[in-house]
């Protein structure tokens, strides 16, 4: 239960990325009151955790109504992941979570962006929906482990809530470099998960008996 927990946390940790998501924050609300961007901050994890939670109790479900397998979901989940890990580890843009350039300008030119892109696509995108469906189904119904990973994903959304409301602050304590540093390291972590799910997916597929 604590292995698949760490584990969680740490998948968790990389897909969402709360330190990029502080700096994402203070970047787009530089004028904005400490009171509105709490506000912000609350609203985007609120609105992101429901989604996401929506995905760790009802993904497997809909994947089976939709008529794909979850070897299937290993594997392409696995390539999502290994592309945002690779995007952390060298400073690309793979678009695997951020926000395209028109979603931010958007977003400069909104009031509330609580929801978008706050709550998605920067904290329940597309990597951490398919963490969170991957490592729901990698617990095989054991309620125990089940919820080890929940816990994982609210302590991760926690910490995500934590760091927003700091968002200047931490911003300029750690300054640019030891962001990318933090970002780099869990980078690296996140490529070898996403080639374990990869692993395991083809592994399950019967491919190769």
């Amino acid at each position: 239960m604590l292995k698949t927990a760490i584990v969680a946390f740490a998948t968790f940790f990389a897909t969402i990325g709360p330190l990029d998501l502080a700096a994402f924050l203070a970047a787009l609300t530089p004028f904005h009151t400490a009171e509105h961007r709490r506000a912000i901050a609350f609203k985007g994890v609120i609105v992101a955790a429901v989604i996401l939670l929506l995905f760790a109790f009802f993904g497997t479900a809909l994947l089976h109504y939709l008529g794909i397998s979850l070897p299937a979901l290993r594997i392409a989940g696995g390539v999502l992941l290994l592309l945002l890990a690779i995007d952390m580890v060298f400073g690309g843009e793979t678009g695997g979570k951020r926000s395209t350039v028109e979603e931010a300008l958007e977003a400069r030119q909104k009031e509330d962006i609580s929801v978008f892109p706050i709550a998605t696509p920067l904290i329940a995108g597309p990597a951490s929906m398919s963490a969170t469906v991957l490592l729901m189904a990698g617990t095989k119904g054991d309620i125990f482990l089940q919820a080890a990973v929940i816990i994982a994903l609210i302590a991760v959304l926690a910490v995500t809530l934590l760091l927003l409301v700091l968002s200047i602050q931490i911003q300029r304590l750690l300054g640019v470099t030891s962001l990318h540093v933090v970002s780099r390291t869990a980078g690296v972590v996140l490529s070898a998960l996403a080639v374990q799910f990869m692993l395991e997916g083809l592994s399950e597929s019967g491919l190769f008996h």
